[in-house]
């Protein structure tokens, strides 16, 4: 599945390259503090020892290629370990009355970002247990409505940070998959275009790389694209082509996975079927596409489309090898006299 594995990591990998500078900017606030003497002398070596000991998580994380690949709950243990080294630090320089407690907010931020509506949730209620615990506060205390209000007020800004925070990057998410799917959809039959078909099709041929499991590959053309074209305009070849895709949709299993391939070309991936399973399937979809001519103000238009199959592992094990041989049996077909099905053969 190398296609897919790799935006997915290229997307980790920036998230990450956005993590690591927060980790630093972290580091630089309080080591800022210490040095321009923000901390009693006595508290002094315990900040130290922490921002040490951050410092190193944030370079065996980042830089000492412990992980060979990012993941989200690498990035997730990160934001524990800032809201670790924030408390202890809090404890040492006036707790809830430390200037450095707007820190929590980097891990909201942070967490929003990059990890989503329920991680983001746990991490603040972490953050609102870490506030308990530096108030010092008695059960008698816990309590009253007068420390809880004030102890609310001082929390708010964290809860309104995550929540804006946490729908500007469900808006943005949501904005950059619409984009990310109509750049792999073409435009005219809204099946996939050839790189979406590369994504979806890499990690279904892969489970059945993997299992051992039959898979084939079908390729279609329709017969009759430039004759329409050139006796009845582009519109009507437009039309049909169209016409042609719902055909496809019409014979396939929601799983199967159909793309247009070129000019009048498309491809099926079909998961979980053997050669039989996939002449069958190829045969219905020829005799859908024959049956049903095309409506148009000059009257009906009739259509055809010549088929090529190859299956898996008999005739390729991987999914280019296949799309190649359907290829050549579509070929085949067309030498037939078109309208037909033909699987391939080695020769």
């Amino acid at each position: 599945m190398p296609i897919h594995v790799s935006i997915e990591q290229e997307e980790l990998r920036g998230i990450s390259r956005t993590v690591a500078e927060i980790h630093w900017l972290l580091l630089i606030l309080i080591l800022l503090y210490l040095i321009f003497g923000g901390v009693a002398k006595e508290s002094e070596p315990a900040i130290s020892s922490s921002l040490f000991f951050y410092a190193a998580l944030v370079m065996a994380f980042r830089y000492a290629n412990f992980f060979r690949t990012e993941s989200r709950w690498k990035i997730a243990v990160e934001t524990w370990a800032m809201i670790a080294v924030v408390t202890w630090a809090l404890w040492f320089t006036g707790r809830l009355q430390s200037p450095l407690l707007n820190a929590y907010l980097l891990v909201v931020i942070t967490s929003a970002l990059t990890l989503g509506k329920l991680t983001t949730l746990v991490e603040v209620a972490l953050i609102a247990a870490c506030y308990v615990f530096l108030a010092g506060a008695s059960y008698v205390e816990l309590a009253s409505l007068a420390f809880l209000g004030a102890l609310a007020a001082q929390f708010a800004p964290v809860v309104l940070v995550a929540y804006i925070t946490t729908m500007f990057a469900a808006d943005i998410r949501y904005v950059l998959q619409r984009a990310k799917l109509l750049s792999e959809l073409d435009d005219l039959t809204a099946l996939y275009n050839t790189r979406g078909f590369a994504i979806a099709a890499d990690r279904l041929f892969g489970q059945a790389l993997r299992y051992t499991r039959p898979a084939s590959v079908l390729m279609v053309d329709l017969d009759n694209l430039k004759t329409v074209n050139d006796s009845h305009g582009h519109d009507a070849g437009n039309r049909l082509l169209r016409h042609t895709a719902n055909a496809l949709r019409a014979e396939l299993r929601f799983t199967d996975l159909p793309a247009r391939y070129g000019g009048d070309e498309f491809i099926v991936l079909l998961p979980e079927t053997p050669p039989r399973g996939a002449l069958d399937v190829a045969e219905r979809i020829r005799k859908a596409v024959a049956d049903r001519p095309l409506d148009m103000d000059v009257g009906k238009i009739a259509s055809s489309v010549s088929i090529g199959v190859a299956c898996f592992p008999e005739d390729g094990r991987t999914l280019d090898a296949l799309a190649t041989r359907a290829d050549r049996a579509l070929y085949e077909a067309k030498q037939k006299g078109r309208n037909c099905v033909v699987r391939y053969r080695q020769e």
